[in-house]
């Protein structure tokens, strides 16, 4: 099963990352000035995960990823692959394991886990 990941960007912002059940990372949400929002964001994304679209790309350099869309919004962007399969598998994980996935949170210094 796969995992949201919260933490913080450089800049103090937050994000999330959805990962693997291997560990590796499917997207990275965009970013959100308070981690109430970002907490928010995962749990609208559970529950609402059927309405997402995936808009495929290929980038200049030959690799696919993917733009997650949440009720027409840009919702977060996917690692690039290197073949339109492996992201085809990616997006099916998100499908699969996103709405039951845990949130863990490493935006501070205490770790916090919950389902």
């Amino acid at each position: 099963m796969g995992a949201f990941v919260i933490s913080k960007r450089y800049n103090d912002e937050y994000k999330f990352v959805f990962t693997s059940r291997k560990g590796k990372i499917i997207f990275t949400s965009l970013s959100y000035e308070l981690k109430f929002e970002c907490e928010e964001d995962i749990e609208k994304f559970k529950t609402a995960i059927d309405a997402a679209d995936f808009l495929k790309f290929k980038s200049t350099s030959g690799k696919f990823y993917f733009k997650l869309m949440l009720e027409g919004n840009h919702f977060a962007t996917s690692r690039k692959y290197t073949t339109s399969l492996r992201l085809q598998k990616g997006i099916d994980e998100i499908v699969r394991y996103g709405s039951n996935s845990e949130v863990l949170d490493f935006s501070g210094n205490n770790f916090i886990f919950s389902d």
